[in-house]
């Protein structure tokens, strides 16, 4: 799998805007790869919106992922899923997505990533490397330093994930990311638009 550099995710708190919303305004910035992560909302009104979020993106050729809801991965013809460690097995979603639908999976340490690289996973990702406030309850932060150690060990393609900035990225991915995945900072900013862009170009540009 070849990650874009730039990877977002959809957080109605944040942004007061429904996930279909937020993956128009995303992809006018020219993000391509796009996860729907849902915390609050029911299954049916997830459904609802993650359908029309999924419609949007295939007009607009991006990439869309659900969050941790195989069911509503398959229900809204998604791209996939995100799968974390408390989530379904990556094992039994393969079997239920089969072999084209993507599936990516949340690390949290070296021991976890390594376990991971042997799953039926796409890509890996690896976090919180900075404080992150998009989570009630984040796990420790792993920081850059555990980005490099991991891909020195890993096959898979690897995501870093957790309070990473515009400001950051540059750093993360030179310590070894494939892609970074960004929430608050994308999603916090006064033109959801223009902070997409100025990721996707700021970061094409680099080695």
């Amino acid at each position: 799998m070849t990650l874009p550099r730039v990877y977002a995710i959809t957080d109605r708190r944040l942004t007061g805007l429904s996930h279909a919303e937020q993956v128009r305004r995303l992809a006018a910035g020219g993000i391509r790869l796009i996860q729907l992560r849902e915390k609050e909302s029911s299954p049916r009104a997830f459904y609802e919106d993650a359908r029309e979020a999924v419609a949007i993106a295939r007009m607009l050729g991006v990439t869309v992922l659900i969050n941790d809801r195989v069911d509503i991965a398959l229900a809204v013809d998604a791209d996939g899923v995100h799968l974390g460690q408390d989530d379904l097995p990556p094992e039994k979603a393969r079997v239920l997505l089969g072999p084209n639908r993507l599936i990516g999976f949340s690390t949290h340490s070296l021991a976890q990533a390594l376990a991971a690289d042997a799953l039926p996973v796409d890509y890996i990702a690896i976090g919180p490397i900075f404080a992150t406030r998009t989570k009630e309850n984040p796990d420790p932060v792993v920081g850059v330093e555990t980005v490099r150690t991991v891909r020195a060990h890993i096959r898979k393609p690897l995501v870093a994930i957790g309070g990473i900035t515009l400001e950051t990225a540059p750093e993360v991915l030179a310590a070894g990311a494939n892609a970074v995945a960004v929430i608050a900072d994308l999603l916090s900013a006064p033109d959801i638009t223009a902070r997409a862009r100025q990721y996707v170009e700021t970061l094409a540009v680099l080695p």
